[in-house]
Parts: C-alpha cells; structure tokens; sequence
C-alpha cells in the first residue's frame, strides 16, 4: 500500500514538475500598437474621424479603411472649399500607415474651380492625425487619467 502511495505521489509530481519552471509573460506597460477589430488600426481610424469631424462625411468605409469628406466651405472663407480623402492602408501605428489626400476649390465668376492645396497642409493633417492616435494608445493604458 505504501508504495502505491508513493507511486502516486511520485508521479504527481512528474506531471507537475514542468508547470513549476514556466516564466510568466510580461505584462507590457504600453497598449499595443496594433489593434484592428475593424480590419485597420482602431488608433488611426478614430483619431481620423476626430480630427476631420467638423467636416460632413460622405462615405465612411471602416473595413477598407477610407475616409471620404464632403465639401466644406469654412465660415471664415465662403469663396474657398476642401475635400479630405483620409487612407489607413496598414494595422499598425506608424507614420506610413495612413494617407491623406485634400483637393482644394475656388469660387469664381464662373462657377468652382480646382486650386492647389497650399503647402504643408497634408502633412500637418498626417501628423494631427498621428499625434492623436498616440495620445489614444497612450490614454488606452491609463483610462483614469
């Protein structure tokens, strides 16, 4: 009897010995950079939706990941309007994950007219866009704040 006791308890501790040297993973102290339950980086996706929100939204496709305003004349300047085509070709946070595309209009005798979009101005809505989506992973960690 007693050697089947120690049968049991040998072999128990066969089966539990491999448990015992396992690491435990890491928890990282950063949200990941990828997050894609819509298909694309959720970061991206919502920091574009906030940055062009005073715009009206023609289309809004979140499993392709495309961003599509509709014209929007500013109060500021009734004669000039702008339409933004916002991209998210990628599932990660990086700064060649997204693509904005503006075409700028102006107001003439004869009706609207294509102009070019002043210099810088796609590139400050990328990084607008980009700082958002960083503040979003930053604050994704520590929702309390």
């Amino acid at each position: 009897m007693r050697r089947i006791v120690t049968l049991v308890f040998l072999s128990s501790l066969a089966l539990m010995a491999p448990a015992c040297g396992r690491k435990k993973p890491k928890l990282s102290a950063e949200a990941p950079p990828r997050v894609t339950t819509l298909g694309i980086n959720a970061y991206l996706w919502r920091s574009a939706l906030d940055t062009i929100g005073f715009m009206p939204l023609a289309q809004v496709d979140s499993n392709g990941g495309v961003i599509l305003s509709d014209w929007y004349v500013s109060p500021q300047s009734a004669n000039e309007r702008v339409k933004v085509t916002i991209t998210i070709l990628d599932t990660e946070l990086r700064s060649d994950a997204i693509k904005v595309n503006v075409q700028r209009q102006t107001l003439g005798a004869t009706g609207w007219a294509d102009a070019g979009v002043r210099a810088g101005t796609v590139q400050r809505l990328e990084e607008a866009i980009l700082a958002k989506a960083r503040d979003l992973r930053r604050n994704a960690m520590a929702p309390d704040r």
